[in-house]
């Protein structure tokens, strides 16, 4: 199931990409903020939601995706020990 966190990946950076694009047209210090702080990202999505949900969404199924790749992998420890 790498191939579903791997396709998950690449969703999650997609949107990201998108939200940093939208954050740097709005403001230069809101794309510098977003990419270097995370919560800024989480205070601009909510700040401007009708124009962040899209990218956004794409985010939160990519991280999905990842995550059931991950719980779907056979033999594969959780915490290496």
């Amino acid at each position: 199931m790498v191939a579903l966190s791997m396709l998950g990946l690449v969703i999650a950076f997609v949107g990201a990409v998108w939200l940093l694009v939208i954050t740097f047209k709005t403001s230069v210090l809101w794309g510098l903020g977003s990419l270097f702080i995370p919560i800024v990202s989480l205070i601009f999505v909510a700040m401007h939601w009708d124009e962040t949900k899209r990218p956004f969404l794409i985010q939160v199924v990519g991280v999905v995706l990842m995550v059931a790749g991950a719980m779907m992998a056979p033999g594969q420890p959780v915490v290496p020990q």
